[in-house]
């Protein structure tokens, strides 16, 4: 017969009977050694499920560090366009008015996208739960980053600022459609990659078509002179590159292109 001998006692006992075969007994070193891998095996599997619900991966293989759909660049565009409310508020409500707003807004959008990143509930459960699966890979990292809303607040809060009503509108106005049709033709029709691959041919002559579209439409409409179509031309242009070059100026274009623009429509009025 084999001998049996008890257990050490740091086992739990309603585990595992009173007594095991001599020949399956473990020292207390390797008891201790199996724990420990079943506890970090157990730390890894949790840390793996909780990947899958927020929107700072730990590493690349998660799905949330790919690019998103065209059907999420959708939604994201339809978002982006609907700001053009703030270029009616700006037509239509005094400058302070438009600067107090714009400036908490900005406040309040940041306070939610950094409550988001750090998983705080009532952030994730609310933005989190309608935003995160149309963040793009930059605005997903361990370091906290902005989403482009922030950014497209702080471009109608500048020109506001920096400019008289009607050139803060159509700076405003080009950034809103000429980004949205860059970034949609972009991704459906762009074959000829430029900036590393980052941006595409196709993308920046939508930009340019579509800008210098608003651009006439505001030109009629407010019936502005030549000067104003010639300066919103040049500007456009130079608002062209720095999307293109976005990631090499470090400098979001949804607070570039209408600051640019609006520059160059106020040196317009020189001429």
């Amino acid at each position: 017969m084999v001998s049996r001998m008890p257990l050490p006692p740091f086992c739990n006992w309603h585990l595992f009977p009173h007594s095991v075969p001599l020949l399956q007994y473990k020292p207390p070193i390797r008891y201790l050694s199996e724990i420990s891998q079943k506890f970090i095996r157990t730390l890894h599997y949790h840390a793996r499920i909780q990947c899958a619900f927020c929107k700072t991966p730990p590493n690349a293989d998660n799905p949330m560090n790919k690019p998103i759909s065209y059907g999420h660049e959708v939604f994201r565009k339809i978002i982006h366009l609907s700001s053009l409310w703030m270029v009616v508020s700006i037509g239509y409500f005094p400058k302070w008015f438009n600067i107090a707003l714009f400036a908490s807004l900005l406040v309040i959008t940041l306070l939610v996208e950094y409550g988001n990143h750090k998983r705080w509930p009532i952030f994730t459960m609310t933005y989190g739960a309608m935003f995160n699966r149309i963040l793009r890979e930059e605005e997903t990292q361990v370091t906290f980053r902005p989403s482009g809303a922030p950014y497209l607040i702080a471009g109608a809060l500048a020109v506001t600022i920096l400019f008289p009503g009607i050139i803060a509108m159509t700076a405003l106005s080009v950034m809103l459609v000429g980004d949205t049709f860059a970034a949609l033709v972009g991704r459906k029709l762009g074959r000829h990659k430029i900036n590393m691959g980052t941006k595409s041919i196709e993308g920046s002559i939508a930009f340019w078509f579509f800008s210098s579209l608003v651009l006439l439409i505001f030109c009629h409409y407010y019936r502005q002179p030549f000067s104003f179509l010639l300066g919103g031309t040049f500007g456009i242009t130079l608002a062209t590159f720095a999307e293109i070059y976005e990631n090499r100026l470090h400098i979001d274009d949804n607070l570039s292109i209408p600051v640019i623009v609006g520059f160059s429509l106020i040196a317009s009025q020189c001429l």
